[in-house]
């Protein structure tokens, strides 16, 4: 199974200017390489089987005669393999040479693709030899005794797999002929490219890939020329890069002196996901007639991809970022979130105080800071913040204690109300025996915190500030209005991974020195309700995770099935790869099973939150990012996943 997978290699092949058997003797190797890593299609730069930078030469009937004999080697080469090869050399047709790139399979010339914008700069003046794709005449050139389809509207297609092709400066034009490729049905762009090096280049490059890969919605695959082409006035680098939607999968080292093959897998069925929910990205052909010329749709049949070699780096973690350069910057951006969502919520009630249930845990952590930046924000003294700290049966010597310390480094008002009389007067008046330990004495203490919130801010004026965050959500890990109501929610974006990830960045950039050590316990400490007894050593006895499953195995998933709707299948298989290190395939089809039955179950909690802001990709509010009955069956995954146990 390809789980909608497909593996392509961009190489770099050392060249000699002119010298066509040694260039495609070096083309030769590199996709031999390839086939033994099990690569279904390879590209190769602009003109690498004659060198891009051949001048004059192209003029050369011997050169262009050589190179078409050596593009017969490449074709023997593709009839013993199930390969396919996207080569760079001139074409002659129509009484005009043509800067061709060439598909190769099985020993057939799928197509010849010419640059459609040629480039008159001062180093690289094409115009003086190659025509561009606009002054074809002819649809079909030969080749190597084989009738050619031959155009710029060209596709090539295989199941799930559609992909164009454009040639070097055709990405850098106000709108790339890949758009219309993309809008025609490619999903992934080859780009075969011969672009020189100079001060900032490869950035604005770089960025130019991003973003085409991006507006597309597509994968794109660039590889420039490398090695061996003339440096009379220009040099090369070999810069090869392989980005899906916006992200750079993988990128080559610039100025390697050995040839380059770099080889990933594309996600299609990620990139299908993704145009299918942007019901704007087939707008433009509604609309405009320079899209309404016909495409040809040539048809191959690619191998099938050993799924045991994967290449891709696959991020346990998908919502905390992962470079670090950028987390202060992500961190900041997030955080900023919250605060001005929360400002404006201040600013259009009026209330100017805030009400904050204090357990010492995570959750409440992030939202009282949020909240103390904001009332920062608006010059509203920290004091009319009333952070309540409720002990409860299960409240624990340590987390009592960090609640307490962190609302005095903070330098909010403190209020401590016990909530075990209470609970225990609520026990009498319905009949239920306070050692019975079971969801009635769970939820009594948490829907006793909420009343005494919401009673307090109706006293104080104030709003109460919701605690409880995205993965606690698609777990229905909340008690049904308790710890699951406030008046505005500013963790409601924030899956639990990134909850831990924002209070270190906190820890470390925003509070003084008596808060940095409370943070750092409160980092440390298990993530539990605490609504049940401590052992007797006044530890935290119940474990969150070690009910529901642990939370950055819950957060993958979610990430997969609501970013990308992913089936259960491939999820594992993701899962597999991320945490190969970390957890077995049972335990991790153990917590994909309940996930995705108290993800169906408790949507009903999800159909009735409060407002809180929207942070990521992922949200689950019921007025925009989804939309779900609350009764909907979870028949259909929970039997696919009753499969993989069966296979276990």
């Amino acid at each position: 199974m390809d789980y909608g997978y497909i593996r392509i290699a961009a190489a770099v092949p050392d060249v000699k200017v002119a010298d066509c058997k040694y260039n495609t003797g070096r083309i030769i190797y590199l996709a031999n390489e390839a086939v033994k890593n099990g690569v279904q299609i390879i590209v190769f730069p602009e003109l690498s089987i004659t060198s891009y930078t051949c001048g004059d030469l192209f003029h050369q009937q011997l050169l262009l005669e050589n190179a078409e004999e050596q593009l017969n080697e490449l074709l023997a080469l593709t009839a013993n393999t199930d390969i396919m090869i996207i080569v760079g050399m001139p074409v002659k047709a129509d009484n005009q040479l043509f800067n061709c790139a060439v598909v190769l399979q099985r020993g057939k010339i799928l197509a010849a693709i010419p640059k459609t914008h040629i480039p008159n700069h001062s180093e690289f003046y094409e115009k003086r030899w190659f025509a561009p794709s606009a002054n074809a005449v002819s649809d079909t050139v030969a080749l190597c005794n084989q009738p050619v389809p031959f155009g710029t509207n060209i596709l090539i297609k295989d199941r799930h797999l559609c992909f164009g092709i454009e040639i070097c400066e055709d990405l850098w034009v106000p709108i790339p002929p890949s758009s219309f490729h993309c809008l025609h049905g490619a999903n992934i762009i080859f780009n075969l490219s011969a672009s020189n090096e100079v001060i900032g280049k490869s950035e604005y490059r770089k960025a130019l890939v991003k973003q085409q890969s991006a507006r597309c919605m597509s994968g794109y695959v660039y590889v420039s020329a490398g090695g061996g082409e003339s440096t009379t006035d220009v040099v090369f680098a070999g810069h090869t890069l392989i980005a899906e939607n916006g992200s750079m999968i993988s990128e080559s080292d610039r100025f390697e002196q050995q040839e380059q093959l770099i080889i990933s897998e594309i996600d299609i069925s990620r990139l299908m996901a993704d145009r299918q929910r942007s019901t704007s990205f087939m707008e433009l052909a509604k609309h405009h007639s320079c899209l309404h010329k016909d495409y040809r749709i040539i048809g191959c049949k690619l191998s099938c991809i050993d799924m045991d070699i994967f290449r891709r780096n696959i991020d346990p973690h998908p919502f905390v970022p992962q470079v670090h350069a950028e987390r202060d910057q992500r961190c900041e951006e997030i955080f900023s979130i919250q605060v001005g969502g929360l400002a404006k919520r201040v600013n259009h009630t009026s209330f100017k105080r805030a009400v904050i249930g204090i357990s010492g845990g995570l959750d409440s952590t992030l939202a009282l800071l949020v909240t103390a930046k904001t009332f920062d924000k608006l010059d509203i003294p920290r004091k009319n913040i009333l952070g309540i700290t409720m002990p409860g049966f299960g409240t624990t010597g340590r987390t009592y204690h960090n609640a307490l310390a962190l609302m005095r480094s903070l330098g909010v008002t403190i209020r401590e109300i016990d909530i075990k009389d209470a609970c225990m007067q609520h026990f009498e008046d319905i009949g239920h025996d306070p050692a019975l330990h079971n969801i009635t004495y769970e939820n009594t203490q948490a829907r006793e915190r909420t009343q005494i919130l919401m009673d307090i801010a109706n006293k104080e004026s104030g709003m109460v500030i919701g605690t409880g965050d995205l993965s606690e959500l698609a777990l229905g890990w909340a008690t049904y209005n308790g710890d699951h109501m406030s008046m505005y929610a500013v963790n409601a974006g924030i899956p639990k991974t990134l909850v831990r990830f924002l209070v270190q960045w906190v820890s470390e950039n925003l509070v003084n020195e008596n808060a940095k050590g409370t943070l750092a316990d409160i980092l440390d400490t298990p993530v539990s309700p605490e609504l049940l007894p401590a052992n007797n050593k006044d530890e935290i006895d119940q474990k969150t995770e070690d009910i529901v499953g642990p939370y950055e195995l819950h957060d993958f998933f979610l990430y997969y099935m609501v970013r990308f709707g992913f089936c259960p299948r491939k999820i594992l298989f993701l899962a597999q790869h991320a945490f190969k290190d970390k957890y077995s395939a049972e335990v991790m089809v153990k917590w994909l099973d309940v996930f995705y039955k108290r993800f169906f179950t408790q949507q009903f909690k999800r159909s009735c939150l409060p407002d809180g802001p929207k942070v990521g990709s992922i949200n689950l509010s019921p007025r925009g990012d989804w939309r779900m009955p609350s009764d909907a069956s979870c028949r259909l995954w929970t039997d696919e996943i009753k499969s993989l146990m069966g296979n276990r």
